[in-house]
């Protein structure tokens, strides 16, 4: 490969990659928000939880420190093992068991299919237990519904407390790059046709009767993505999608409880969402991550070739175009870190460890989704090939 031809396909790539990430968006501030409206709509927070007495405190104060009156908050507690319900009532939430999902439906869109049922509020806002949200973000969230309608979805800023938890990051940057909703475009994509949004899970606003319209959770029940497909059923009832990425205002910590849990969190869906992506976003994520593959084995290569008494049989290109190559990749993927979560140096600068362990566990991932058709998590099965489990995926 001639070096013009090299570095126009890493040009190219970067440019992809970046146009996929164009308009990677904020909540507004909460400052001033619904200025002039007389009050706020009623809302119901609904929470599917399992297993989730050491996340919850953290979310339900912060739901009491929201600015205004506090929503009503409803916990579903789905069969946990350990003290989420009494957790949940001693931080000021109604708990509503969600019993066995029928046949056909898993485990969190029966929960969440629950919570809505047992909520109040006209406005229903689902939020996965590990998500903080900071005062402001409630009348945020609503300032943009107002606007918009339909489905509200954000994407929380990781936050990154352990060193392990640092191996998430290719696999946030791949979310939000292959889900196409921040695209230079993405603005005008759901008014496109056949431009299938697409959301995320831990963070969703919608009306009651838009949630209706759409098929409620009924119409996601089987799917191991309930997030991209709820997207889906909303763009089949003609109503809008709009993402952000959470910022200051919406922050998650995801899998604290070890590398396991990492593993397993990122095994149950990160391949089936990768063929749930609109052709062109996986087109674009699949070249970006490509490229980073190839300047990682570059410039080893090239670093071997130059070292002294070393040789390698392989063309690896000039050791000036592999430099300049990783400064660049490593600069870009520090840019998109910085707006997705609390990443640390080491993850753009040294990013083929990352990026190794993205591999790693989209292998497992695949070989789970494509070829066992059945994936597990927090102890429940989830059968892709009949479709049908009472399996959960939160």
């Amino acid at each position: 490969m001639s070096e013009v031809v090299l570095v126009a396909l890493l040009v190219v790539a970067a440019a992809w990659g970046q146009w996929l990430v164009a308009d990677l968006r904020t909540l507004p501030s909460g400052t001033g928000a619904r200025t002039g409206v007389p009050a706020r709509p009623s809302v119901s927070v609904v929470v599917p939880a399992r297993d989730e007495e050491q996340t919850l405190p953290a979310l339900l104060g912060s739901l009491r420190a929201l600015d205004g009156s506090p929503p009503e908050v409803v916990v579903v507690d789905d069969a946990s093992d350990d003290r989420t319900a009494e957790v949940a009532r001693a931080g000021g939430a109604r708990v509503v068991p969600a019993g066995t999902p029928p046949r056909g439906w898993t485990g969190k869109a029966w929960a969440c299919h629950t919570g809505a049922e047992a909520a109040s509020g006209d406005l229903l806002l689902f939020l996965d237990a590990d998500t903080v949200l900071a005062p402001e973000a409630l009348d945020s969230l609503l300032e943009v519904h107002e606007r918009r309608g339909g489905l509200v979805s954000v994407q929380p800023h990781h936050r990154v407390v352990r060193a392990y938890e640092q191996l998430s990051a290719y696999f946030n940057v791949v979310a939000v790059m292959a889900s196409a909703a921040f695209t230079g475009s993405s603005s005008r994509r759901s008014d496109r046709p056949g431009a299938a949004p697409m959301a995320f899970g831990p963070c969703l606003l919608t009306s009651r009767e838009d949630l209706a319209r759409a098929g409620g959770h009924a119409a996601v029940r089987a799917e191991i993505l309930d997030d991209a497909s709820l997207a889906a059923a909303y763009h089949r009832a003609g109503l809008p999608v709009w993402c952000a990425v959470g910022g200051d205002a919406v922050r998650m910590r995801s899998y604290p409880g070890g590398l396991g849990q990492l593993t397993a969190g990122w095994t149950k869906n990160i391949a089936a969402g990768a063929a749930a992506a609109s052709p062109m976003a996986a087109l674009g994520t699949v070249l970006w991550i490509s490229a980073h593959h190839a300047v990682a084995v570059g410039a080893l290569l090239s670093l071997v070739e130059v070292a002294p008494g070393g040789h390698t049989s392989l063309a690896a290109g000039p050791p000036l175009i592999w430099a300049l190559a990783w400064l660049g990749t490593a600069w870009q993927l520090r840019a998109v870190l910085r707006r997705v979560g609390s990443f640390g140096w080491w993850t753009w600068a040294l990013f083929p460890l990352p990026l190794l362990a993205f591999d790693l566990v989209f292998a497992r991932s695949a070989a789970l989704t494509v070829v066992r058709r059945s994936v597990s998590w927090r102890g429940r099965e989830v059968d892709l090939r009949r479709r049908e489990s009472t399996g959960e995926v939160v």
